[in-house]
């Protein structure tokens, strides 16, 4: 038998030797460097009224981090009271802790964790959840180090931003959001005494179930409310609570929690809408944000979108898609149909409403953006506000002409709206293209119309006085009209040929409803805008300072919206006038019936809805054309786009007062277009056609809202973004458009003859033409 000497000499070498290695184990162990998925934080997005819309970006996890100054008393000291009472005292370790862990555990009673916050903090935030012992070694030296170093509030604060509390939340800001769908600061005690529970197990502690059979909604809520009682139980006993407001939390029974909401994600309109936020935040140089530091999370991002708006104008169109189109029924014509639109604020810019497409995790481009869809005859009102602003020129002047010599233009300017007749330019004489070719620009169903005044013109949307007046005021001057407008001067933009004035460019939805607000708000215009404050902890906030301009005189803006009543009160788009209230707008439709528009607008709310085919899944997408589509003969911005606008403006204004347009005021002089002279002439009788395709446009359907034309073959054309398409098509030409031209006219060579309703196609164009290219038919240098 040792003696006790020995006995007592073995122990302390035994004690001893622990030290050393513990010594050993402190010195080899360093604090490695926090794991980034520990550090990140999701973007949170929130609607106009700041309630919040979505959480994105910055990695994987559901996570904004919010400093301890955020996180109420109530609920530091319930996870305090909870896991480690000892936290202000203790070295990151505590011995004794892990001992009545283990004891209670012994005698069944409620647990402590037998970690301290330091080493969850250390686990959650430098190493990964691994069971070994080595691990855990580590986890021990790591915590003993974090201990000595970091303050304790740091480390408390650390903490409750890196815990996950269920329901794909991390951080406790994520938490209250989770389960009660407010701010982390706004938690009251007997929430936080909750949270505090759900953090020792979520999948056994949330009252709505977890996984697997021990966790169902009875025995969860069972469990959950007897933590919940504990923990409030907990902080009376160590001080931090009286015993007067445990009773009172008590006695108010249990704060049940929201019900889990389901992971839509950026599902449905969400993920189009935080696209164009964050596009317009790193974008815009005063944000001082790159998309490196956007990416990083961390950014809470209030927006424009009114989320009553944005559920009316997503039902608007569902209802009508329901109602009308059937793939199943009608594959050949129904298939592929997509829908876009945009509602912006007159004046102001702010984007109120938009509609993407069917789902941002399915329709991956957005509808409401630029998709390269020609706008047709909704280009029109540019070409009247040109000429209201502007004036035609004097035939006799130089083709760029001054003020003084030109003269203003009033709606009751009489042109020929005759189906076929000869294009002039601005001096009368009869245009040709580069091969030496004349125009005869046709009228939907090849309507004749006569002398008629431009306000009738815009009501029938008639495109011969249209395009003439685009040739007598000028097309920069139309150029400049609508840039003025509201549209952007960049790839969308069409090039210069006759056929600009009748809509061979292709703006978004977005920048059409911004431009028409800017008649709405008689000529004040506004740069489109989604995001109004951006804030992060520890950097100043960015704030959007709108700003207005004046585009237009007030008299041009209310003759423009004075005419485009018209247009609802007995025109093309009397389907809005469901609406029952002043309201003005126009419609267009395109080459090949490929796409439809109804862009229009009261004095609060402008928006646009465009309708087109195309399948965007497809490796080499093509826009295909609508005859047939819904069972209709052919699709008008008149049908099923102005039947969206009419429901959704129904919605989204009820409640609001109706209010009238501006009166306007006279404005310009009554002019008289070419073959329009109050004289009678005669008139001269067209030479019979030449049967030869090359020299006269192709039979296609003409433009816009009257009467359909005969279905001809469905003809497929390539979209924007079809580059390699759009390079064999480009070597013939073809077959121009209905209210616009051009379409398909000429790219990188070939030319055509631009099309049978549309514009001349000249031939070498580098940039093709919508449905070919963004740039449309281009005139000789």
């Amino acid at each position: 038998m040792p003696s006790w000497k020995q006995v007592l000499g073995l122990c302390v070498a035994f004690l001893g030797l622990l030290v050393g290695l513990v010594g050993i184990g402190l010195w080899m162990v360093q604090v490695p460097d926090a794991q980034a998925a520990a550090k990140s934080e999701k973007n949170v997005y929130y609607w106009s009224d700041k309630s919040q819309m979505a959480v994105a970006g910055g990695g994987d996890e559901n996570r904004q981090v919010v400093p301890l100054s955020k996180i109420p008393q109530s609920m530091q000291w319930a996870v305090i009271a909870a896991e480690n009472e000892t936290f202000y005292q203790d070295k990151g370790v505590d011995p004794m802790g892990i001992a009545r862990a283990v004891a209670r555990m012994a005698t069944g009673g409620d647990t402590q964790s037998g970690s301290t916050i330091t080493q969850q903090y250390v686990k959650n935030t430098y190493l990964d959840n691994s069971q070994t012992v080595s691990r855990k070694v580590k986890e021990l030296f790591i915590s003993i180090k974090v201990g000595a170093k970091e303050d304790k509030p740091d480390i408390l604060s650390g903490y409750l931003n890196t815990a996950y509390y269920g329901r794909g939340a991390y951080g406790i800001q994520s938490a209250a959001q989770a389960y009660y769908g407010v701010d982390s600061d706004k938690l009251d005690p007997s929430q936080s005494a909750f949270l505090s529970a759900v953090l020792n197990g979520p999948n056994l502690y949330d009252p709505a179930g977890g996984y697997g059979s021990i966790a169902t909604k009875e025995k969860n809520e069972s469990r959950a409310k007897a933590r919940w009682k504990w923990t409030l139980d907990r902080q009376v006993e160590i001080g931090k609570m009286s015993k007067s407001d445990r009773d009172r939390y008590v006695g108010k029974g249990f704060p049940d929690p929201d019900p889990p909401k389901p992971a839509t994600g950026l599902k449905g309109q969400k993920g189009y809408m935080v696209e164009l936020a964050n596009n317009s935040i790193t974008s815009n140089p005063d944000t001082g944000i790159t998309k490196q530091q956007l990416d990083k999370g961390g950014y809470k991002i209030y927006t424009t979108f009114d989320k009553k708006k944005t559920g009316a104008l997503k039902r608007a169109v569902e209802t009508v898609e329901k109602r009308n189109i059937d793939a199943k029924k009608r594959p050949k014509t129904d298939k592929y149909v997509q829908f876009g639109g945009a509602s912006v604020k007159p004046g102001d810019g702010a984007i109120q409403a938009i509609y993407g497409g069917s789902d941002a995790t399915k329709h991956f481009n957005n509808n409401a953006d630029y998709t390269g869809v020609q706008v047709g005859s909704t280009f029109k009102p540019f070409v009247l506000a040109a000429a209201m602003k502007d004036g035609v020129r004097n035939p006799a002047g130089p083709e760029d002409q001054g003020e003084d010599q030109r003269k203003k233009v009033s709606p009751t300017s009489v042109y020929d709206g005759d189906n076929k007749i000869k294009l002039r330019d601005y001096r009368g004489e009869i245009w040709h293209d580069k091969d030496g070719k004349e125009w005869h620009q046709k009228n939907d169903g090849g309507k004749d119309y006569g002398k008629v005044d431009l306000r009738t013109a815009m009501q029938h949307s008639v495109n011969t006085p249209f395009i003439q007046l685009g040739m007598d005021v000028g097309l920069k001057e139309v150029k400049a009209a609508s840039v003025r407008a509201g549209l952007k001067d960049d790839a969308s933009m069409a090039s210069l040929t006759p056929t600009f004035s009748l809509g061979t460019s292709a703006p978004s939805a977005i920048r059409m409803a911004n431009a028409y607000g800017t008649f709405a708000k008689s000529g004040m215009a506004a740069e489109p805008y989604s995001v109004t404050r951006i804030e992060k902890e520890g950097e100043p906030p960015y704030e959007h300072d709108a700003e207005t301009k004046p585009a237009f005189d007030p008299a041009v803006a209310n003759n423009v919206t004075s005419v485009l009543e018209t247009v609802v009160k007995k025109g093309t788009g009397t389907a809005a006038q469901g609406l029952n209230r002043p309201a003005a707008g126009k419609t267009g439709t395109t080459d090949d019936n490929r796409s439809a528009w109804f862009s229009g607008y009261t004095p609060q709310l402008s928006t646009t809805i465009g309708m087109w085919r195309a399948d965007d899944q497809a490796k080499n997408p093509k826009f295909l054309s609508m005859f047939g589509t819904g069972g209709q003969k052919k699709i008008h911005g008149a049908s099923f786009p102005a039947e969206i606008w009419t429901a959704y403006m129904t919605g989204a204004l009820k409640g609001t007062k109706a209010l009238p347009f501006p009166e306007p005021t006279p404005i310009g002089e009554k002019v008289y277009g070419d073959g329009a002279s109050p004289t009678p002439q005669p008139t001269p009788t067209d030479t019979p056609e030449e049967p030869e395709p090359s020299d006269e446009p192709s039979e296609s359907p003409s433009d816009d809202e009257d009467s359909p034309s005969p279905t001809p073959d469905p003809t497929d054309t390539c979209a924007d973004w079809d580059i390699p398409c759009k390079e064999n098509e480009g070597q013939t030409g073809g077959d121009g458009g209905a209210d616009n031209g051009g379409q398909n006219g000429g790219q990188d060579g070939g030319g055509g003859d631009g099309g049978a309703d549309g514009g001349p196609g000249n031939g070498g164009n580098d940039n093709g033409g919508i449905f070919g290219g963004p740039m449309g038919a281009r005139t000789e240098e």
